[in-house]
């Protein structure tokens, strides 16, 4: 049985730069926080649940992972974190989507720009100049291995800004 496999992108929450922390340390603005709670609300209503949902370490990333995990009601969903994630190129989040289990047909990457953007690009067919702090991207892929997708289609993109 073919069974399609689809990527969900989250790009982590607009950051705080007040206190003097490594960048992996970063926690999250209001603002971000804020717009979480926007995203969610609206992705409630037309919404894949994950099979699996993979966040970088850095704590921007995994507490917007958390956030998005608690507003979805999504604590059911398996959760991990990986350093690999902590990525700006998409070389290493590319090989965590390429070397998924295929029992995983609806993954979800919480990562950083430009990854998430660069990703979007190269594996769906709408371009994105830039995907945005709490921004979502989702591609369907034709394919039933991860090892093999390529050429998806973009279902959806939702920037916070385009719900304000």
């Amino acid at each position: 049985m073919k069974t399609n496999k689809t990527i969900q992108f989250f790009r982590h929450a607009k950051s705080s730069w007040k206190h003097n922390l490594p960048d992996h340390d970063r926690p999250l603005k209001q603002r971000g926080i804020n717009d979480i709670k926007l995203m969610s609300n609206y992705l409630k209503t037309n919404f894949l649940i994950p099979d699996l949902i993979l966040s970088s370490t850095a704590n921007r990333a995994k507490t917007t992972a958390q956030l998005f995990i608690g507003n979805l009601q999504l604590t059911e969903v398996s959760f991990c974190l990986k350093k690999e994630l902590y990525d700006f190129s998409g070389e290493s989040v590319l090989n965590q989507i390429k070397n998924c289990d295929n029992s995983v047909n609806v993954l979800a990457i919480f990562g950083h720009n430009f990854a998430i953007t660069e990703l979007s690009n190269i594996l769906g067919d709408k371009y994105i100049e830039n995907v945005t702090t709490s921004g979502f991207v989702q591609i369907q892929f034709e394919q039933n291995c991860w090892q093999k997708v390529k050429n998806g289609k973009t279902q959806k993109i939702v920037f916070p800004k385009l719900l304000k």
